[in-house]
């Protein structure tokens, strides 16, 4: 059975960084997606960073330039640098992990990816969260 466990949460100031922690256990080779997801109360779940276990980041606008997503396979752990933070970061941010998905690209040629940022329902696993408090 998949478990994460998110940690490295806290408060910083703004223009501060912080590096958040999911350790992994029970990974196969049906979760070789994995992604950082954030949410504030009253709002939907905004995705941040996927990744997938070969590699390919990738980020949502929002935190481009700012924010690193990495995975280390051997110790089974994700990661997410995250620089320059703003008080729009302040979230509670969630690890996730997912299979591969269908796409078909041109001429119907099928390839498949992680899920996107913004398809947070198609990942099955998920860390109980870890607290971001960014102040101006």
């Amino acid at each position: 059975q998949v478990q994460l466990v998110e940690s490295g949460g806290g408060s910083v100031q703004a223009g501060g960084s912080l590096r958040l922690s999911c350790a992994a256990s029970g990974m196969g080779d049906g979760t070789p997606c994995m992604a950082w997801f954030r949410q504030t109360p009253g709002k939907e779940r905004e995705g941040v960073a996927t990744i997938y276990r070969g590699g390919s980041p990738s980020y949502v606008d929002s935190v481009k330039g700012r924010f690193t997503i990495s995975r280390d396979n051997a110790e089974n752990t994700l990661y997410l640098q995250m620089n320059s933070l703003q008080s729009e970061d302040t979230a509670m941010y969630y690890c996730a992990a997912g299979a591969l998905k269908r796409k078909y690209g041109k001429f119907g040629l099928l390839s498949f990816v992680c899920p996107g940022t913004h398809e947070y329902n198609e990942y099955n696993y998920w860390g109980q969260g870890t607290q971001v408090t960014v102040s101006s």
